[in-house]
């Protein structure tokens, strides 16, 4: 199966087994039981393109930002972090799995087996929450704009300390649950321990609670807190030009409801980097939970594998979101990226391309002044 509890998918079907025997025939018969090699092929096919495409996208995106570092916005310097986020997911949780599923067991000692599972909900843990405080950030800009001013500069840095704070503390059970342990004479796997008859489902409901259901509840609430300080900006902007027709409107008021374009380019990009977080990872902990309090559930099937696959590339969209909302860094990716042989002509469909996906998102030709990046 996937990663977390059941890194082999041998060890689904088999958590209720005593993990750590006293005697040979204490020990799990994990060895003899044949993998779906098919499945296994695809699997590898897939994290494989997975890594690629999101330590790439990442990477690049990384040092367009790097670049720029002397002009961090506040908005750059969540996205930056998150890119970091995505490349620890890349590195220490697709690309483990991807040589787990080449070699079918755990090669390495005891210490670089808990270390590979702390690293790997290090970075679901970071790239959730980095998402939450950006939410956050956003919330603090629309409903408490003045209050967000005087601290600015005080807490630039704070949110993302916050972030990673939480992800390296709350990572740290998995050091205590997984290790290496010897599942057949003379075989050994990454596996856990695990209180019997309670302790998995208390592990997978306690994770999918701290990693997935808290934080899209607090992004929910900002969002629709947000949409409500909107409306209520919107319906007061539409009552003072009802009453003083042609009276100057206030300095922020360059855009929808009274924001800038920048700010509602954010406001809109963030929205989006949630709906798809949720779209990726909502199956993986439907089907972790439900392997978790299901002993009839189909562990072994093709869909419920895959499911448990696609929940990574939400690390490749991150990028592709951030690059669709801002205006100058594709054409400074694909600078980047280009190889040399590649025509000016290519050059330029891809940037007018850009270019149009951009233009779909832009506010109200009146929105003049700002370019495409925005804070």
């Amino acid at each position: 199966m996937y990663i977390y509890y059941f890194y082999s998918r041998r060890f689904v079907s088999e958590f209720k087994v005593k993990m750590r025997p006293l005697n040979e025939s204490d020990f799990v018969d994990a060895y003899d039981v044949p993998r779906d090699e098919s499945l296994a092929r695809v699997e590898i096919a897939l994290l494989g393109a997975i890594f690629v495409t999101a330590t790439i996208l990442n990477t690049a995106l990384l040092l367009l930002l790097w670049r720029q570092r002397k002009q961090m916005s506040r908005m750059r310097v969540f996205v930056f972090h998150l890119c970091l986020a995505d490349l620890v997911v890349a590195f220490f949780q697709v690309c483990p799995q991807l040589m787990w599923d080449i070699t079918d067991r755990f090669v390495g000692p005891d210490l670089v087996c808990r270390l590979v599972k702390y690293l790997q909900v290090l970075g679901m843990f970071s790239s959730t929450y980095m998402i939450v405080v950006m939410t956050v950030d956003r919330y603090q800009a629309i409903c408490n704009p003045m209050v967000k001013f005087q601290r600015a500069r005080s807490r630039l840095n704070v949110p993302v300390c916050v972030a990673w704070g939480v992800s390296l503390v709350g990572s740290l059970p998995q050091v205590f649950i997984f290790s290496q342990v010897e599942v057949a004479p003379g075989v050994f796997d990454c596996w856990a321990d695990f209180i019997q008859p309670w302790g998995l489902q208390t592990y997978i409901t306690w994770t999918t609670l701290v990693i997935f259901i808290l934080p899209v509840s607090t992004v929910v609430v900002c969002q629709v807190r947000i949409c409500r300080a909107i409306q209520t900006n919107l319906s007061r902007k539409t009552h003072r030009q009802g009453v003083s027709v042609g009276a100057p409107l206030p300095a922020r008021a360059s855009g929808a409801a009274g924001m800038s374009k920048a700010r509602v380019k954010t406001l809109k990009m963030t929205v989006v980097i949630v709906l798809v977080y949720v779209m990726c990872w909502a199956p993986f902990f439907t089907v972790q939970l439900w392997s978790a309090w299901d002993a009839n559930a189909p562990k072994e099937t093709a869909i419920f594998t895959i499911l448990m696959l696609l929940a990574s590339l939400n690390s490749c969209a991150n990028p592709c979101i951030y690059l669709l909302f801002c205006g100058e860094f594709p054409k400074r990716l694909v600078k980047l990226l280009r190889p040399p042989a590649l025509s000016a002509a290519i050059i330029r469909r891809a940037n007018q391309g850009w270019m149009a996906v951009n233009e779909m998102w832009t506010e109200s030709p009146s929105d003049v002044g700002l370019k495409g990046d925005f804070t």
